[in-house]
């Protein structure tokens, strides 16, 4: 049930930017509806929304979420860290997350994920689109497309600090699903979003201008027949207005208490790559509550530099301290305002890492797609569980295995969605996120 609190965040803004739409829509000719109007379902939904922490370069598994100790007489890769049972549950998590350990009753880990590739870019493409050599629609964009936005004056999709296309991109999809990407810190959406009207300029004469050149948008959507483009722009550029009406007020913290800063550590410093540094990811973190709270319906936050081949242990310690503490408090902040159940919150990158072996002196790993880990909590999934299995050494998955297009389908499928019949026609055929053979919806993982 929805919180009062939240209830604000999604009415408060449906004032003079919803009407200025309804009046637009009516005025088009060639422009009918709303394809950000939220869909009814296509069977009963597990989750409403939908917010993925992506750890942009390949989680070392082994010392996270996949314990492998080391076992024999032989030295062997394995987890180089020490982990502890947590919970009720009894969930392995290493110590370099101490902050999310407390989190494990609430965590589903998938140890069974696996990927085509170890390539970097094309392993992100698919992990984003479901193909790793084309650009394609991303799952943010498919989301959209499927359920709309519960919120007027808002996306159906955002993407925090990213500066990769694919990761938002709507592909051939109607761009008003295109994500919109807000800054490199999660800060200044509303120059980054509506760069088309003038910074400073007062709401009423923003209003006028956009009239002006949405009035000569129409005028060529009708004399060109209509064009899809042309009806995602002007859409766009209405949604841009209307989003300066909410989108200040999301972003602005001020209202949050020093305790919940303190909780998401945001404006703390943390050590990374040998210096102390500050880090943002607790603001997006707490922005991508504020959103979905608002109700937008997929809000992705990204996390980079997990790409450790050299410095494997100073550099994973970094990655895990600066993220740490804001998952847990996203998590725990989600329950208390009674969202959990109804968010979906997946946690993972485009692979895993293959283990290092201790006391050899080594500290340097590469890229394994054939078997790494993926979380998800919350969303009408099992809490305090584990799915799947790597081998011995972490170096491939080998029960419970789970594609990317299998994650996929078991996201559109907690959504509500129909996993393989959710597509969109182009270029003489249906097109959908989980490729040409389709996606397995991993029942097991349901609560």
């Amino acid at each position: 049930m929805l919180n009062s609190r939240r209830l604000m965040l999604q009415t408060a803004s449906c004032g003079f930017g919803a009407l200025a739409l309804n009046s637009l829509l009516a005025e088009q000719s060639g422009v009918t509806g709303n394809p950000l109007h939220p869909r009814v379902p296509f069977h009963p939904a597990r989750a409403q929304r939908v917010i993925f922490l992506c750890m942009s370069g390949g989680p070392a598994q082994l010392d996270t979420f996949d314990y492998k100790p080391q076992t024999g007489k032989k030295p062997h890769p394995g987890s180089v860290f020490r982990f502890r049972r947590h919970g009720e549950s009894g969930l392995h998590v290493s110590e370099l997350l101490p902050e999310t350990a407390k989190q494990a009753d609430k965590l589903c880990v998938i140890n069974g994920m696996h990927a085509d590739t170890g390539i970097h870019a094309q392993s992100f493409l698919q992990l984003h689109t479901g193909e790793r050599l084309r650009p394609r629609p991303s799952l943010g964009a498919w989301v959209s497309y499927g359920l709309g936005t519960e919120n007027s004056n808002l996306p159906g999709f955002i993407s925090l600090n990213t500066s990769k296309t694919s990761v938002y991109s709507s592909g051939f999809l109607p761009s008003i699903h295109n994500g919109t990407p807000i800054g490199v810190n999660g800060e200044d959406m509303t120059r980054a979003t509506i760069s088309n009207l003038p910074g400073g300029t007062p709401r009423q004469l923003q209003r006028k201008q956009l009239n002006l050149v949405q009035s000569l948008n129409r005028r060529h959507l009708t004399q060109s027949d209509g064009s899809d483009e042309l009806e995602g722009v002007i859409r766009s550029m209405e949604l841009g207005y209307r989003m300066q009406m909410s989108a200040p007020d999301l972003l602005d913290l001020s209202g949050e208490t020093e305790a919940t800063l303190r909780r998401y550590r945001v404006g703390e410093a943390v050590e990374q790559i040998g210096t102390c540094r500050p880090t943002d990811f607790g603001r997006q973190c707490l922005l991508a509550r504020r959103f979905a709270e608002a109700g937008v319906r997929f809000i992705e936050v990204n996390h980079g530099s997990w790409d450790q081949h050299k410095n494997h242990r100073r550099d994973l310690q970094a990655n895990c301290q600066a993220t740490d503490a804001p998952i847990a408090a996203l998590l725990s902040d989600l329950e208390e305002r009674g969202m959990l159940d109804e968010t979906l919150v997946v946690w993972g990158g485009e692979f895993g890492r293959p283990g290092l072996v201790p006391g050899d002196g080594k500290d340097e790993t590469g890229h394994n797609a054939r078997g790494f880990t993926f979380w998800m909590a919350g969303g009408g999934v099992k809490a305090g569980y584990v799915h799947g299995r790597t081998s011995g050494t972490g170096a491939q998955a080998v029960e419970g295995k789970v594609h990317f297009r299998d994650l996929h389908a078991t996201i559109l499928h907690l959504l509500g969605l129909p996993a393989n019949d959710l597509t969109w026609f182009h270029q003489g055929r249906h097109h959908r996120l989980t490729g040409p053979d389709g996606g397995q919806v991993v029942s097991e993982l349901f609560a």
